[in-house]
């Protein structure tokens, strides 16, 4: 299958070119040519099948025309050694636990599988490639500890200075080898702005094979598909509407669902639970998008101004506000709100939510009826943010996992970087030579 470029200004490539540029040269985002939908019988055995088995049938939809399917499926069985479970909150409210791989968080999923396929392109070549990634949280984790010790790839976590939570900067500030972290003195969105100005920088691309992890990467973003599928198969009122409630900062875990509707999967609506940062929720009320810069919030991971990702929902539905719209609402909530929701629930149903998860969940509150049944993406362990967390519902009451109290012992390796794009772009020129 061939992928085209989100601003149409260049020609369409293969998987292995769009997995290994991450960027299209004219600076738009890759899209498949065609989303490849399921007949109805695979629905009706969907229930029956274990995750890492709907995971291969939605990889071979994508990726089974590019990658010979006996390493496709050895890739996903690979990559997918966790699972994905629908546990029950209220009623007719599910959390869809997203936080049991090695980093506690939903990127592990897109991590993992992107950094088995560029391998498995790099298999037959000699060339070195530099995975560039900007981090809200928990995409450098993922990214780090998906890559890490993986030959011929070396990989940059960009992060905001003093804006990810503590658990999260060790999971990739502690590694070593193959993993560079560094600190920028800025926002997420600087760090953003700086990986897409080095895919735009042609000097640099020349010295160096240059590639993204974050959820601009096709390889990163449409694995996520994967766990929308298993929540249907587990869900235990398939006589109901499905409303999925997505926590949303650069918007790849969304897009990633509305190509699994448009591939069949019987969701109703989503919603995009927003922090403070709400563009998206008022290009759903207006009709305009208007980026600002980000503001930061207790659900760090969504501190994001500027989604990238929300360029593909944009051309999926051919810039139709009514028709994205009518698949999507729009739902925001302050770090007051979410701290509310996040002790509630701890104290009515004891059920421990992450400040991401808080939003998905009182978005499901707010607007569920009657004949539907409400999942959230419960996208990050709480222990992740247990400052935050045990501020809201007491000290003691976060449990640390092994996986996170194994990082906490590392020796936090990092360097320090400005904002500017030319204190990043020396530093890279530097490591080329």
């Amino acid at each position: 299958m061939n992928y085209y470029s989100t601003n149409h200004k260049v020609a369409p490539v293969d998987l292995k070119h769009a997995v290994t540029k991450g960027l299209a040269d004219d600076n738009g985002l890759f899209m498949p040519e065609n989303i490849n939908a399921f007949d109805a019988a695979f629905f009706k055995r969907l229930p029956q099948l274990s995750f890492q088995e709907i995971a291969y049938e939605v990889a071979l939809k994508f990726f089974g025309d590019d990658v010979e399917h006996a390493r496709l499926k050895a890739l996903v069985y690979d990559a997918l050694n966790f699972d994905c479970p629908l546990v029950p909150v209220q009623q007719n409210i599910y959390s869809l636990e997203l936080f049991h791989g090695p980093t506690l968080a939903f990127k592990d999923v897109g991590a993992r599988f992107m950094a088995r396929l560029l391998a498995y392109f790099l298999e037959k070549s000699d060339k070195k490639v530099n995975v560039l990634v900007a981090t809200s949280g928990d995409t450098g984790s993922a990214v780090a500890n998906g890559f890490l010790g993986v030959e011929g790839i070396h990989v940059y976590v960009l992060y905001p200075k003093g804006k990810v939570s503590a658990i999260q900067e060790v999971q990739f500030t502690t590694l070593g080898q193959n993993i560079s972290a560094l600190e920028i003195d800025g926002t997420f969105d600087d760090c953003q702005r700086l990986v897409k100005s080095a895919f735009l920088d042609q000097a640099l691309n020349q010295k160096l094979t240059l590639t993204s992890a974050n959820s601009i990467n096709v390889a990163r973003f449409l694995p996520q598909a994967f766990y929308y599928f298993n929540a249907i198969a587990r869900n235990p009122l398939p006589d109901k509407e499905v409303v999925i409630a997505v926590p949303s900062g650069n918007f790849g875990n969304l897009t990633a669902g509305l190509f699994a509707k448009r591939m069949g999967l019987p969701v109703h609506r989503f919603i995009a639970a927003n922090n403070e940062n709400d563009i998206v929720y008022q290009y759903l009320k207006t009709g305009k998008y208007i980026p600002r810069s980000s503001v930061q919030t207790i659900a760090n991971a969504m501190d994001v101004g500027d989604p990238s990702n929300f360029v593909r929902i944009l051309d999926l539905y051919k810039n139709d506000h009514a028709a994205i719209s009518a698949d999507i609402a729009g739902f925001r909530y302050t770090d007051a709100q979410i701290s509310e929701t996040l002790g509630r629930v701890y104290k009515e149903c004891g059920y421990l939510l992450d400040p991401h998860g808080a939003c998905g969940y009182q978005a499901l509150e707010d607007s569920l009826t009657e004949n539907q049944v409400g999942i959230f993406l419960e996208t990050a362990h709480p222990a992740k943010f247990t400052e935050t967390v045990e501020s809201i519902v007491g000290v003691g009451e976060v449990p640390l996992p092994n996986k996170l109290a194994a990082f906490m012992k590392g020796e936090k390796q990092s360097i320090g970087l400005d904002k500017e794009y030319a204190t990043f772009r020396d530093y890279l020129m530097e490591k080329a030579d």
